[in-house]
């Protein structure tokens, strides 16, 4: 296939312009920290707590309008054994917004916390603190993995240029806007990443309807017996569709991303607004790619160019929005829909890049291994930490392509061990170390000895409704929610337990190995008292 240049050209003019605000926003990032009285680093981590409600609202929802979810909804509703029903990501991330907002932004924002591990520290100290950052930052790296996978399908489809060459400029410019302004670029950015999605995904989608090769997408969706979009929801299968569905939409809680904006907020009932006004916007910026991946599922490929076997014959289906976009729609119009899947791409890499590289510097490198790091050396150490979070995860996208894969996997890791822990660590006041690791450990085995066929792992435990496919044991039984209640559960009776055994001298003393119940124990466990907030009178609402 030729490379379409007018194609590349406005994708790099569109790459130009988001450096360009980067670098722009990275000066207003330098002048906020000579206003800033207290740590510099967190004008680069939460942008002083300074960005106001409408900027709040555009980085919240285009953090989550990403390349994962734009091609994921598409390729679900595409795909003949998925379908509409199995289309998880806008209703999950729904959940994930309006469960945030009602539950977890007030105690974040409010106790001035500057990562989603902060509590964690006060309240457990360094040590477990850092075996929790471990699976948050592989969820990133693997969730940026997916991201870049996305945007090298669709260049690659389109334009006609490489995958390699399409995930290392788009990760090249990335990098480079979010070492230089930290959070100011990244939600400067984001504003005009989300118009152009938005803009971008509504122009394609008259154009895609129209095409005389597809049928009226309302006639197939349940009488199309080749492929019919809305799919199937079977009895058996309900466990996995639960497992699944709340994977995303609680898993989606854990991520530092989320945590990033509500910290970032001048106000807690700001951060509750943000999360509430970006659930419906999301949902609205993931109708094209729902109508889309309709179309193409009811579309005679054999009419296009494109030809046959079909896309999902030949193992396309996961690059099936660009390639409707590239086949049912005029060039210039496709032209609109790569800059709406550049723009995903560049919203949630950018926000992932800064999500790991605060997590490690907040919460390791300066908590344990540099306690006397100056604002300086913390500066450089969240810039190294971007390039190296943005590399591995530029390396992990070369090994697979398929982009609900990597989308799982990310926010199985959070859902399984990062949830119970931050529900009891925000709402449970006795939660303690012995009950945090009791759960930890619990959910770790659990989620390992149920297997996972993505990683190759065999299962040693098999769960009622379990199935041999293609030589794989996959699991039926809502397995991922048993280890999450089961740590759910563990944390808060461990707690207890330890707590009884300890205070009323049911437990010798020299069994507190890690300190939980002495002099020193109590000092460390006891958290930092926040500052009073300022409060926003105009936002000062019953929510």
């Amino acid at each position: 296939m030729a490379v379409n240049i007018p194609g590349l050209v406005a994708l790099l003019v569109f790459y130009l312009i988001i450096l360009v605000t980067g670098i722009w926003a990275s000066r207003k990032s330098k002048k906020e920290e000579k206003k800033c009285q207290g740590c510099k680093s967190e004008v680069t981590i939460v942008g002083g707590r300074n960005i106001n409600l409408l900027v709040g609202i555009f980085t919240m929802t285009a953090t989550w309008v990403g390349g994962g979810l734009i091609l994921g909804t598409a390729e679900a509703i595409y795909s003949p054994n998925l379908g509409l029903i199995w289309t998880m990501g806008p209703p999950a991330y729904v959940i994930t917004f309006v469960v945030a907002g009602l539950f977890f932004a007030k105690p974040m924002r409010s106790k001035r916390y500057v990562t989603m591990l902060d509590p964690f520290q006060h309240r457990y100290g360094n040590a477990f603190t850092t075996a929790l950052c471990f699976p948050a930052v592989i969820s990133d790296i693997l969730a940026l993995a997916c991201i870049l996978a996305a945007l090298g399908g669709t260049i690659s489809v389109i334009l006609g240029v490489s995958y390699s060459f399409s995930i290392i400029i788009s990760s090249a410019v990335a990098i480079t806007y979010t070492l230089l302004g930290g959070l100011y670029s990244v939600a400067y950015t984001d504003i005009i990443q989300l118009s152009f999605i938005f803009i971008g995904l509504w122009v394609c989608t008259p154009f895609v309807i129209l095409n005389p090769a597809s049928m009226d997408i309302t006639h197939t969706a349940f009488l199309n017996q080749s492929n019919p979009w809305i799919g199937e929801l079977k009895l058996e299968d309900a466990g996995r569709w639960a497992d699944e569905m709340l994977v995303l939409a609680v898993g989606g809680l854990a991520y530092q991303c989320l945590h990033q904006r509500i910290l970032s907020a001048a106000s807690s009932t700001q951060a509750q607004v943000t999360c509430f006004v970006a659930a419906g916007a999301m949902l609205i910026c993931t109708i094209p790619s729902c109508i889309i991946g309709a179309v193409a599922a009811s579309t005679d490929w054999n009419q296009t160019e494109y030809g046959l076997p079909t896309p999902y014959e030949r193992g396309d289906a996961g690059k099936i929005l660009p390639l409707a976009l590239q086949y049912l729609t005029p060039l210039w119009v496709s032209l609109f829909g790569i800059g709406a899947v550049a723009a995903a791409v560049m919203s949630s890499m950018d926000s992932v890049l800064l999500s790991s590289a605060s997590m490690f510097t907040q919460n390791i490198y300066k908590s344990t291994l540099r306690k006397q790091a100056s604002e300086r050396e913390l500066q450089w150490v969240i810039r190294l930490s971007v390039l190296l979070a943005g590399l591995s995860g530029t390396g992990l996208a070369f090994a697979d392509d398929s982009v609900m894969s990597f989308l799982v996997m990310s926010g199985d890791l959070l859902y399984c061990i990062i949830i119970p822990q931050l529900t009891c660590v925000l709402h449970c006041k006795f939660a303690n170390t012995y009950g945090a690791i009791t759960g930890y450990i619990v959910a770790m085995l659990l989620r390992v000895l149920s297997g996972e066929p993505l990683l190759g792992i065999p299962s040693v435990i098999l769960y009622p409704g379990w199935r041999e496919e293609d030589g794989v044991i996959r699991q039926y039984f809502p397995f991922r929610t048993l280890a999450m209640l089961a740590s759910l559960l563990c944390i808060p009776v461990v707690s207890g337990l330890a707590e009884l055994g300890f205070s009323r001298g049911l437990l010798p003393p020299s069994w507190d190995v890690l300190g939980v119940f002495g002099e020193k124990g109590k000092a460390k466990g006891e958290e930092e008292p926040a500052p009073p907030e300022k409060h926003n009178y105009v936002l000062n609402t019953r929510l």
